[in-house]
């Protein structure tokens, strides 16, 4: 079992930054491929980001590309997600996810939410105009 906590979410104007955060328990974190998702009111929730359990393989969806950043610290059992130039469109909240998979698995399923079974609670970004 994976439990996960987010946080650093909060209200920042448009062009501004966020870091948020994703402590993970348990003993799997090494073995975890992490990823974030986020779901707006009325929206699907939708993938963001992704990590391998090694780190050296990410993903982004297409409308964060260059603007956001995941990354991971295995001595903290924490993932990351570094957000920057942020916009209106981009208030959601967002969810850590977390799946112990083999790099294939982890490749062909990234996006898909139903291939993430541990989530956290989600935190709350709203980007104000």
């Amino acid at each position: 079992q994976v439990q996960l906590v987010e946080s650093g979410g909060g209200l920042v104007q448009a062009g501004g930054s966020l870091r948020l955060s994703c402590a993970a328990s348990g003993r799997t974190f090494s073995s975890s491929a992490m990823g974030w998702f986020r779901q707006s009111p009325g929206e699907e929730r939708e993938f963001v980001a992704a990590i391998s359990r090694s780190g050296a393989t990410l993903y982004y969806a297409d409308s964060v590309k260059g603007r956001f950043t995941i990354s991971r610290d295995s001595a903290k059992s924490t993932v990351y997600l570094q957000m920057k130039s942020l916009k209106p469109e981009d208030t959601a909240v967002y969810y850590c996810a977390a799946k112990l998979s083999t790099y294939y698995e982890f490749i062909t399923g990234y996006g898909l939410k139903e291939e993430w079974p541990y989530w956290g609670q989600g935190t709350q970004v709203t980007v104000s105009s």
